[in-house]
This record gives structure tokens, C-alpha cells and sequence, in this order.
């Protein structure tokens, strides 16, 4: 379902080049739920920015349901994300502006799904905010605006989540119901899963944990 061939990527830090990935590769199966822990600066939150075609390798592949992003234009790995891939954010990254249903819709508006009102409001009646359809972001708890995350990372039926520490700023008791709703729906749409953690226990709830060191994955 998704592969990672011979990826390298590295930054320049002044006149120092920084090794990140030298030569990764890596495969998860359709509707895996897989956790990647690793120490901070590590590589995490740049991992999941290649997986998702925000940033580019210096070299290697990414394979996404059989479909390579270096054969890819610009504007066709942009369609291709929006299409395929949903995210969670630490720190949430809702639009303002916007309430909780406009929100949720914006994916769907973009990738041009029928009935995006309705199924945003089904949607959000299953993450619990019902209630809260018309609130705007201020209006929400910290809880409340990843549950509205979840549901807009989740209108589009993608075929992998990228959720980047989704309990990060949450209290315990609001993470685990956060994470208890978002394992509950990708389970039951079968969606793959990969989760940056630096939770065990979030972890412990992957079928699969792997620890990134030194620029390798190691199986946990």
C-alpha cells in the first residue's frame, strides 16, 4: 500500500549538510495502523512530510497505492494528496474563519464530493459535536477542535491518515477519547494509519511500532 525505496533526504544547517535519511525504506500494508516513536528532531514530522509529497527526497521513491511520486507533477502530487491522504495535526491547524462544519467540508469541497454538507454533518455527529456544527474554533475546546480534525481528515475517505502527535495537547483523560474516536472510525472505513507518538500507550494500540533511529526504522 505504501512503500519508501532507497529515500534520502538531507538539509543544509549554514555550511553543514544534515543526514536525515540516507537510505530508508520502508512498507506498510493496506489498513495497517502503524506508530513511529523516536527521540525529538529525529525525523518524525519530516517523515511524515515526504509520505505525504509535502517536501521532496533528494532521492529515492514513495509508492502510494501503486502510484510512484516521482513520476508526478507539482500539480498532479497536490491533486494526488488531497485525493488520497488525510491528516491530524498536534495542533489542530483549523481555519479560523471557519466553523466546525465549514471545517470539516473543506476537503470535500476541494476534492469535489457530492454532498460534502451531509456527510460533514454525519461525520460530526459520530465524533460527538452534533451540537456543535455551528461553532466557530475559539468556541471549541482543545478536545473538540481534534475531534473536528478528525472528522475533516476522514470526509474524503483517503486512503491513509498521517496524524502528526494527535493527544500532544491534550490532557490525558481528552487524548484517550480523542484516540478512542479516531481508532473507531479508521477501523471501521479499513483506512491505514500511520501515527507520530511519543506515547507508549498510543503506540500500544498500532498493530505496529517502530522507533526511527538514526535515520532507520526499528521494529519496537
Amino acid at each position: 500500500m505504501l512503500k519508501l525505496e532507497s529515500l534520502k533526504k538531507s538539509y543544509e544547517q549554514g555550511s553543514q549538510k544534515v543526514d536525515i535519511f540516507e537510505n530508508l525504506n520502508f512498507h506498510v500494508e493496506v489498513g495497517q495502523r502503524v506508530a513511529i516513536m523516536g527521540k525529538s528532531g529525529s525525523g518524525k514530522s519530516t517523515l511524515l512530510s515526504l509520505i505525504s509529497g509535502i517536501i521532496k527526497p533528494d532521492s529515492g521513491d514513495i509508492i502510494l497505492n501503486s502510484t510512484s511520486y516521482k513520476n508526478l507533477k507539482e500539480s498532479e502530487l497536490n491533486d494526488f494528496r488531497a485525493t488520497n491522504i488525510g491528516f491530524v495535526f498536534q495542533n489542530f491547524h483549523l481555519v479560523s474563519y471557519l466553523n466546525a462544519l465549514e471545517n470539516v467540508m473543506l476537503p470535500a469541497k476541494v476534492c469535489g464530493i457530492s454532498n460534502p454538507k451531509e456527510k460533514a454533518i454525519e461525520l460530526l455527529k459520530s465524533v460527538g459535536l452534533s451540537h456543535r456544527l455551528d461553532h466557530l474554533p475559539s468556541q471549541l475546546s482543545g478536545g473538540e477542535k481534534q475531534r473536528v480534525a478528525i472528522a475533516r481528515a476522514l470526509i474524503h475517505n483517503p486512503k491513509i491518515i498521517l496524524a502528526d502527535e494527535p493527544s500532544g495537547n491534550l490532557d490525558e483523560e481528552t487524548g484517550i477519547a480523542v484516540m478512542d474516536k479516531l481508532f473507531e472510525l479508521i477501523e471501521q472505513n479499513n483506512t491505514t494509519l500511520i501515527l507520530v507518538t511519543h506515547s507508549k500507550d498510543v503506540a500500544n494500540r498500532c498493530e505496529k511500532t517502530y522507533e526511527l533511529i538514526h535515520g532507520n526504522l526499528a521494529l519496537c
